[in-house]
């Protein structure tokens, strides 16, 4: 049987990492884009924030449907199956 024995926490990985980013978030119900501020053990803070309702070409420069929202938003982070950076608008 194999165990493992010690675990290492590695400090700025993972969203931490990617502070100040604009990000894309897939998450349980929604996609959401926009500038990763803030970072805590239950949410995320996007800022510049959109709801993509359909990405289209992942290639693609532009997001086939994306609508901006009005403010900044939070999103929790046990909603959130998978994230990283983009470039698309």
């Amino acid at each position: 049987m194999k165990k493992i024995v010690q675990t290492v926490e590695v400090e700025g990985e993972g969203l931490e990492s990617l502070l100040g980013e604009k990000v894309m978030l897939f998450c349980l119900n929604y996609i959401y884009t926009g500038l990763l501020k803030g970072v805590n053990k239950s949410c995320v803070l996007l800022e510049e924030a959109a709801i993509v309702y359909e990405t289209g070409e992942f290639s693609s420069k532009k997001f086939k449907d994306a609508q901006s929202l009005p403010f900044p938003i939070y999103v929790q982070t046990n909603a959130i199956e998978s994230f990283g950076k983009t470039d698309k608008s």
